[in-house]
């Protein structure tokens, strides 16, 4: 006899143990990432969901390694703050509990091309 076994209960159940940016928090995001790619800056993205971190990529080049990442951790949301701008090296350039206040490192290089 047959015995059919479903993957989809596996896909959901990992999909819903990992942590995802929400609609209100890709907006900011995507708004400073499409001012960028006009500037002529970024060209790519890739968003990442993972088990404790959902990562937003950006990049110069698609064949790169991301320039910056915007990270959202909400284990550290009572310590430092859930979300952070970590740059290519690994050093965190920003970090707190409001994205938009530290979405502004990445703005102020935005207001520099601009001059």
């Amino acid at each position: 006899m047959n015995k059919f076994v479903s993957i989809d209960k596996d896909v959901n159940q990992s999909y819903e143990n990992s942590i995802h940016f929400h609609r209100t928090e890709l907006s900011p995001i995507i708004s400073l990432y499409g001012r960028m790619v006009a500037a002529g800056e970024w060209r790519d993205y890739g968003i990442s969901s993972l088990k404790e971190v959902a990562i937003f990529s950006i990049f110069r080049k698609a064949a790169e390694h991301p320039i910056y990442t915007i990270e959202k951790r909400p284990k550290l949301k009572s310590k430092q703050g859930m979300y952070s701008v970590v740059g290519m090296d690994g050093h965190i350039l920003k970090r707190g509990s409001d994205l938009k206040a530290v979405l502004q490192v990445l703005e102020r290089k935005l207001i520099k091309l601009v001059k």
